[in-house]
């Protein structure tokens, strides 16, 4: 997969109309996207579908997407999150086009805001954090104008400049923006622009002690970049009067159109990074990377697919209404094309000890197996078997209902690929539990045609207990016990406690090192 992937061609079509109409009317000559994540976490799944529909729609045009590093908190950003993400993109399957950081564009930003300030449309505010939140009011009653809102030109001039010089300490000033104190929309009563720091940022050292804000970066960004559509969750769409303001108030060479489009919502986690990060310093998962974690990381440890997690994104589509997809459906993605492409080999978790009554003493043979049962390109390979093997405790069952179809005592079973069996006797140890079974084998029913021509319902596998690979497998299951965790507040009351199953006992087959997924 490219850059070129191709997005979803049903229900995300209200974003390829829109960039149609765009390009129809000439207000695009070029489609340019951009996937911008802020380097404070890993990525998960909601990410993995920005980036299937900003590097998918791109493709779809001809166009191109960078992928940005929006790195303007510097207490919360750092070099591993920025390696992981890159990582974590390619692996997917997508190549950007550029991969520039906010911090890059720093000098124009801060020139910009000095723009803002000698036109009237800026002013900073000495009011404390509390005091800007109370004097902005709510969402239901409006803000009312600060005590340094009225400033002169020539004052916010200075202080701003003082403010970038190092003079005053965190929290001591702000620069806001200078729209309505008083909208309906409380994202433009006077939002923060840039707020003082003395924190060193991993691209630009100790060179600046003041940063701009998201709100601010987002769209001036996406302008210097010559990004025509900006697609982003619809939270962001209450914001969009305000990327929409400060563009038009800077009138910078481009005027990229904000298209707003439902954040992934799956059942039975969360995606939220805060709450990601707690159950990291909970205890309650081993890092960003563990297989229960909805991270791309954990997911492709887990063994997910990018392709399967690409496929699951298009499948999805893209709307305007949020709702929430079931994890089946991200399950059957995986499975599908796991099922398509995964060669075959045999695994015993729970060993039970079979010991072929019949089967010549010290002889071992070698058994040919099927790679993939539907795709005989994958070829075959080459099994060891002899008279004592291991096969799964749950595939014996001492006193089997009529429509258990494996092993039983007296029932005949195929061992797959190998012989039929017949379990003879169950030999117990003192306190009851199995010792292993008993079998006998027919000798004339290897690939499973006997001479009789008899058939039995049940195939099981198996490993030759002389070349077994002992293995420590971790058995997942999902991490929370509810669909919707948190719903009621509390989401770590919804940690499944047994979303991990540790089997030290487990036996691989040897070809196990050979696989070779197309």
């Amino acid at each position: 997969m490219s850059d070129s992937g191709r997005a979803d061609t049903g229900a995300s079509n209200f974003i390829r109309d829109a960039i149609s109409a765009d390009i129809a009317s000439k207000k695009t000559t070029r489609v340019i996207t951009r996937f911008p994540p802020e380097p404070n976490g890993y990525l998960h799944i909601g990410h993995a579908k920005s980036i299937c529909l900003n590097f998918g729609i791109a493709g779809d045009f001809d166009g191109y997407c960078n992928l940005r590093f929006d790195d303007t908190n510097p207490e919360k950003e750092n070099i591993e999150y920025i390696n992981a993400i890159r990582r974590d993109v390619e692996w997917l399957g997508f190549s950007w086009h550029s991969n520039p950081f906010a911090s890059d564009y720093f000098d124009q930003l801060h020139a910009y805001a000095v723009q803002l300030v000698e036109q009237g449309d800026a002013y900073v505010d000495s009011q404390n954090a509390d005091e800007i939140r109370q004097t902005r009011g709510t969402l239901t009653s409006p803000g009312v104008a600060g005590p340094y809102r009225d400033r002169s030109i020539d004052e916010n001039l200075q202080l701003f400049a003082e403010m970038k010089a190092g003079k005053y300490a965190d929290g001591e000033h702000v620069l806001r923006a200078k729209i309505d104190i008083e909208s309906p929309n409380i994202n433009l009563r006077d939002p923060v622009i840039y707020r003082i720091r003395h924190v060193s940022h991993h691209n630009t050292g100790d060179r600046w002690c003041i940063y701009p804000l998201y709100d601010f970066t987002h769209g001036l960004s996406d302008a210097i970049e010559g990004v025509s559509h900006s697609l982003c969750t619809l939270e962001f769409e209450d914001h969009r009067p305000l990327y929409d303001w400060i563009l038009e108030k800077l009138v910078p060479p481009i005027h990229p159109r904000q298209i707003e489009f439902a954040r992934l919502q799956l059942e039975y986690s969360i995606t939220s990074k805060r709450k990601l990060n707690q159950l990291i310093n909970q205890g309650h998962v081993d890092g960003w990377d563990d297989p229960r974690m909805l991270t791309i990381s954990g997911m492709r440890r887990r063994g997910f697919t990018p392709e399967s997690i690409v496929t699951f994104c298009n499948m999805i589509g893209i709307t305007k209404k949020d709702s929430t997809i079931q994890m089946g459906v991200l399950e059957n993605a995986l499975r599908d094309d796991l099922n398509t492409r995964a060669e075959r080999r045999m695994a015993v978790m729970n060993p039970l000890k079979v010991v072929i009554e019949n089967y010549p003493e010290n002889q071992e043979e070698m058994i040919t197996a099927i790679n993939h049962p539907q795709n005989p390109d994958y070829g075959t390979r080459e099994i060891p078997f002899s008279g004592e093997i291991y096969i799964e405790h749950d595939d014996f069952m001492e006193d089997a209902p009529k429509k258990f179809f494996r092993l039983s005592p007296g029932r005949e079973v195929r061992l797959r690929s190998a012989y039929y069996i017949t379990c003879k006797e169950v030999v117990q140890n003192a306190d009851g539990s199995i010792d292993k079974l008993i079998c006998s084998y027919d000798p004339e029913s290897r690939g499973g045609n006997t001479a009789d021509g008899r058939k039995v319902k049940g195939t099981i596998h198996w490993v030759s207990a002389k070349h077994a690979v002992p293995a420590r497998v971790n058995l997942y299951d999902r991490l929370f016990n509810t669909a919707n965790p948190g719903a009621q507040g509390d989401f770590e009351s919804s940690i499944n406690p047994d979303s991990r199953t540790v089997m030290d006992q487990a036996m691989l087959e040897p070809a196990i090192d050979l696989i070779d997924n197309k």
